[in-house]
């Protein structure tokens, strides 16, 4: 050892300090395990630049990608009872929405904004899958028809991002009484003449995947998205086959025409404003 090492570098360190360096600079891709700079994964919007692979986002980052210019604003969505049959398991439900509000920042699974996309008047309505699995209660419910009604009051079109395990089963009969309520808002747009688009996320499942998700007057789904209603496993069981390769994947929805069209989400943007040139008549007229 000399005295470099021993007086010098020591010295030098402690006059420039040791930086922390920051946890999360670099993701794994979970499809090719392959290790992903965070500049290089927001620049290509969450999507793995060795395979493809697209990584589940949140619903801010959806509306920012969406709207022109990534300009929007957010509503105030209406108040639903917290907990309205004092669920509890391991945990009491409202303990449950507490540590989900504070890992978010979002009051619910579900934000709803306005503003244009492709220079036309949209509503916005994205799921928040970090947000206790995405699950669909009387919130995301009251959401729904929310945005539905502000589409029909200013002549837009309303959008929806889904990505949701199902009902939220601390709700009980509360929130499978949000499907049909969902399909109504759904309704609502449709008889005002008004685009109702809808695009399926990994995952898009359950009593969303049930309702207004596969009501779009267009379906567009991302890349090896998991869509369905049941579980593989509780499929095969129940008919006692096994399933094709690749079944309740978004290609294979769309070979099946249950989805129209398979979207990369760097193209999503740029599609969704040529739907609306073609469907939003009135507009363009």
């Amino acid at each position: 050892m000399s005295w470099l090492s021993e007086y010098v570098r020591p010295k030098i360190r402690t006059l420039l300090g040791r930086r922390e360096v920051p946890e999360n600079l670099w993701h794994q891709c979970p499809a090719c395990q392959q290790m992903i700079f965070h500049r290089d994964l927001e620049k290509n919007l969450k999507v793995c630049p060795h395979c493809g692979h697209h990584l589940r986002a949140t619903a801010t980052e959806r509306l920012g990608w969406t709207f022109d210019e990534g300009h929007y604003t957010t509503i105030e969505l209406p108040k639903v009872p917290a907990d309205p049959l004092r669920f509890r398991d391991q945990k009491r439900y409202s303990e449950r929405l507490r540590e989900a509000r504070e890992k978010t920042t979002l009051d619910d699974a579900l934000i709803v904004a306005h503003g244009t996309v492709g220079g036309h008047k949209s509503v916005v309505a994205a799921m928040e899958f970090g947000f206790m699995g995405g699950s669909m209660g009387a919130a995301v419910g009251e959401g729904i028809l929310a945005a539905a009604r502000l589409a029909c009051l200013q002549e837009a079109a309303l959008i929806v991002f889904t990505a949701s395990g199902g009902a939220r089963m601390q709700e009980g009969a509360i929130s499978l009484m949000q499907m049909p309520r969902t399909v109504l808002a759904v309704r609502m747009v449709k008889d005002a003449g008004l685009p109702y688009l809808v695009v399926l996320t990994d995952p898009t499942t359950g009593g969303v995947t049930a309702s207004f998700a596969m009501l779009g007057d267009i379906a567009i789904a991302e890349p090896n998205a998991l869509i369905g209603f049941a579980g593989q496993r509780v499929i095969e069981q129940t008919v006692r086959e096994k399933l094709p390769e690749g079944f309740q994947r978004a290609e294979y929805l769309h070979a099946h025409g249950i989805v129209d069209k398979v979207v990369p989400r760097g193209e999503l943007t740029a599609t969704l404003a040529r739907l609306l040139d073609l469907l939003m008549v009135k507009e363009a007229a």
